[in-house]
């Protein structure tokens, strides 16, 4: 069973990311999934801090966003959510290719929502894992 009450697309979800940061440093949304929801972003110019490696504020981004259109996923009508607190742990570095990001719920309740992040590189090894808590609210 799906927890998701909107109903969307790949195509979608990376279309609405136009014009954004998310574009900007290049993440791609590339799943799916009942449960989770994943995106890939590269280790690049873009995202790598000045000593060749992943930035830890690259991978925050990645999470909250995944968190971010997950939580928007699991609401309706004119509700959607904004990100109140977000931590990492940056336990891997990465320095080339791409990591790929991972987002399930932890609670999804009427007023807010905790997502864990994954986020691994090529070789399945975790880099970081993050935690975000985003509050549901009437647009």
């Amino acid at each position: 069973m799906t927890i998701w009450r909107r109903e969307t697309t790949l195509e979608e979800l990376n279309q609405r990311s136009k014009g954004t940061m998310v574009e900007h440093i290049g993440i791609r949304f590339t799943a799916l999934h009942e449960d989770s929801i994943e995106a890939v972003m590269p280790v690049d110019g873009r995202t790598k801090q000045p000593f060749g490696l992943l930035h830890g504020g690259a991978s925050v981004v990645l999470a909250e966003t995944l968190g971010s259109m997950a939580g928007y996923l699991c609401t309706d009508g004119d509700r959607h959510v904004v990100g109140i607190e977000i931590n990492a742990n940056h336990v891997r570095s990465a320095r080339e290719g791409e990591v790929r990001g991972r987002c399930r719920p932890v609670h999804l309740g009427r007023t807010h929502q905790v997502w864990q992040i994954e986020i691994v590189d090529e070789r399945d090894r975790l880099c970081c894992t993050s935690r975000l808590t985003t509050a549901v609210i009437a647009k």
